[in-house]
């Protein structure tokens, strides 16, 4: 059934029924005006989904930009278009089915007198899951899409996105209804004067409207540095991620946040904002929560809030991005893109596990972690000594991995510390530490191969003895 015919057909119904008493009216805001208008019960086949509407827009914004053109006129279009209204959210619409199997349709849409459903696209899904051949409760407008494009969207967005309503959608949607609604907006009247219209349409603060649209923003950067432009629904479960460096960008840029370390740029700006996207692109790989070490709170409390770590983690990063095997070329023309990017994504994460089973980008995470709680611990020693003695008892000393050069190298850097330490604070403690440690040696256990070395060094000990007590 073609516009035309919709429209004829739509009519003929208005034309038979608006007489009728037995029929429902709902109160409708229309061009600021109140109005109450008459509920008609349109087939629903007379009808198509509105491909644009705010519940799948992330979805079919990403199809388009595959290439893959979405007619709701057509059988294949409209089912497409119910598969993800059905995915958008499962458990509510199971539920809705089944409220609408015994009770039938509660809530009235609305549509356009073309038949493109403004509000009500998942229920009419539902409806048509049920019988195709019933009816859909909808106040009709007298417009179509195109005559009044950005009066439908106010309808649309203040219908869908009202409190009640705006639970049922996934979050990224809000992102990108925003980001749409000022694109639309902005020709027509200033920028300030857009995020304070959709503010109103939204039922959110002009703060909140401003931070959806920062944070579309990075998204879309996001999007752009990995070659996924437009592909939407590589944004899924990673909002918390997103609001997160959104904040850091917005108080970090301009060089003179007390939030970061001393003397930073905004050329370490841009490396904080790279680092995140690869930290986002494999979000699915570990707790999310891990993601606030980067750079949120107060400058103690992350990396970036402190210059020796903060190089030091980033210069390790960028190392294991260099290590890293080039990356096969983006297929776009996959037959599902969305598992095609999961799967090119995850590979990028299971290519940093180059010789255990940790990924060398959370080994670095964590070590560069633990050095935060250390200098946060800075005037504890007895906590950090305690922790460092734990951590040392752990290692299992007899295992052939212990013997390594580069490990032992790294021991006696460490009982050079240590030494270092007790020398500098005390020269008393330094001398008891080294009676034990020659008291401790068991003599008749000495290798016969070693006994020559042990004798000569047992010698300067006794010169360097004798020498301290002269000075004495």
């Amino acid at each position: 059934m073609n516009k035309e015919v919709r429209i004829q057909k739509i009519h003929e119904v208005i034309e038979r029924d608006k007489n009728r008493t037995d029929l429902l009216n709902h109160e409708i805001m229309w061009e600021k005006q109140l109005k109450t208008e008459k509920v008609f019960n349109i087939p629903l086949s007379y009808l198509i989904y509105n491909k644009y509407n705010g519940r799948i827009l992330s979805r079919t914004k990403s199809l388009e930009k595959q290439n893959q053109a979405i007619n709701v006129e057509t059988d294949e279009g409209r089912n497409l278009i119910e598969k993800l209204l059905w995915e958008s959210k499962i458990d509510r619409n199971k539920k809705t089915e089944l409220s609408i199997k015994e009770f039938g349709q509660q809530k009235v849409g609305i549509i356009t007198k073309d038949g493109v459903i403004i509000d009500g696209n998942r229920r009419a899904m539902l409806l048509n899951k049920v019988d195709r051949t019933g009816y859909f409760k909808a106040i009709v407008l007298p417009v179509t899409l195109e005559e009044n494009p950005i009066e439908i969207e106010r309808l649309e967005t203040t219908y869908q996105m009202g409190e009640d309503e705006k639970l049922g959608y996934n979050p990224i949607e809000k992102y990108l209804k925003a980001k749409q609604i000022f694109d639309k907006l902005t020709p027509k009247i200033s920028e300030t004067e857009a995020i304070k219209t959709i503010s109103d349409w939204m039922g959110e603060s002009e703060g909140e409207i401003s931070k959806y649209l920062d944070t579309m923003t990075v998204m879309d950067e996001y999007l752009e540095y990995l070659e996924y432009d437009g592909i939407y629904t590589q944004l899924d479960s990673r909002e918390d991620q997103f609001l997160s460096l959104t904040k850091w960008l917005n108080t970090f840029y301009g060089e003179s946040s007390k939030k970061a370390f001393d003397g930073y740029t905004d050329s370490d700006v841009d490396d904080l904002k790279i680092i995140a996207f690869d930290f986002l692109r494999f979000r699915n790989e570990y707790d999310g929560k891990e993601f606030r070490n980067l750079a949120e709170g107060n400058s103690d409390k992350h990396f970036f809030g402190d210059k020796e770590i903060w190089e030091s983690f980033s210069s390790k990063h960028n190392e294991i991005i260099r290590k890293l095997p080039n990356e096969h070329e983006i297929d776009f023309n996959s037959n599902n893109l969305e598992k095609h990017l999961n799967a090119r994504d995850k590979l990028f994460f299971e290519s940093s596990i180059f010789e255990n089973e940790t990924s060398a980008f959370l080994e670095n995470l964590n070590d560069h972690k633990y050095l935060i709680g250390y200098n946060k611990a800075a005037d504890e020693p007895e906590k950090l000594i305690k922790r460092a003695s734990q951590t040392f008892e752990a290692i299992k000393t007899g295992h052939k991995a212990f013997a390594k050069p580069e490990v032992q190298r790294m021991v006696r850097e460490l009982g050079d510390k240590i030494f270092n330490s007790l020398q500098k604070k005390s020269p008393s403690r330094v001398l008891s530490h080294i009676i034990e440690l020659l008291e401790s040696i068991e003599v008749d256990k000495i290798p016969v191969d070693e006994v020559e070395e042990v004798q000569d060094k047992t010698k300067r000990i006794q010169q360097i003895g004798y020498q301290i007590n002269k000075n004495l």
